[in-house]
């Protein structure tokens, strides 16, 4: 499985995707630095921070911007690996090699899922690291609402970047089902909005129970996007 997985990186080019999380990571890292340390949300008249409601500390914006940003990257990669091989035919030549369609298609989503868990997890770590060092050099808008040495805090990130980037196997069912990049991309988006979108006083950001339901749906939608994968596209 892991010589499938590497082949899949060296097929789809995995290089440019490793330029790609650099770029957005920077850029996330720049917007929440300026946030943070800059008063770029800072009301006018007031000169104090305006935020929503949940979001008056750095963690869950950090959480927020960088779940949302991989949620989508995710589900590009999951489309560039999976939808568009399906769109252009040239998954009839794969599955003419002598192994089982079903390892083939699992390998393309792991190859993506660990991608993108592994680059949300070092990106959060460096966005928490930069800014909890800088703290001593410049005067911030916002409290970071986190300390470093604090195991929860490695435990929350860990957890919050697995259900963030397994939710793209729904996005990646749809897409398929509807043999649509765009659907899986919009898809995405759309499951980020309703997880932390807030209507009035009512939001599912704090639901802990969202989070457990969404990922049980993620691997039934991961499961039916193999299943009877051997026979499936001979009928």
């Amino acid at each position: 499985m892991w010589k499938l997985i590497k082949l899949e990186w060296e097929k789809n080019k995995i290089s440019k995707y490793i330029l790609g999380a650099v770029i957005l990571t920077s850029l996330l890292a720049i917007f929440l630095f300026a946030q943070c340390y800059l008063g770029i949300a800072n009301d006018a008249s007031t000169g104090k921070p305006d935020s929503a409601v949940g979001m008056e500390t750095m963690a869950p914006q950090i959480e927020l911007f960088t779940n949302l940003s991989y949620l989508i990257f995710t589900a590009v990669m999951l489309s560039s690996f999976v939808i568009t091989p399906y769109k252009n035919k040239t998954m009839n030549l794969m599955f003419s090699y002598p192994i089982r369609r079903r390892k083939i298609a699992i390998s393309q989503m792991l190859s993506v899922w660990i991608f993108c868990f592994a680059a949300l997890l070092m990106g959060k770590l460096l966005i928490y690291s930069m800014l909890a060092v800088l703290k001593g050099y410049f005067t911030a808008s916002f409290q970071l609402g986190y300390q470093m040495n604090q195991a929860g805090l490695y435990l929350q990130i860990i957890l919050k970047s697995f259900v963030s980037v397994t939710l793209g196997f729904i996005a990646l069912f749809v897409g398929k089902l509807m043999k649509s990049s765009k659907a899986a991309i919009i898809t995405a988006f759309l499951l980020f909005v309703v997880m932390n979108g807030t209507i009035g006083d009512f939001s599912l950001r704090g639901n802990a129970v969202i989070p457990f339901v969404l990922v049980f749906v993620s691997m039934v939608c991961a499961f039916l996007s193999v299943y009877r994968i051997e026979v499936r596209d001979l009928k």
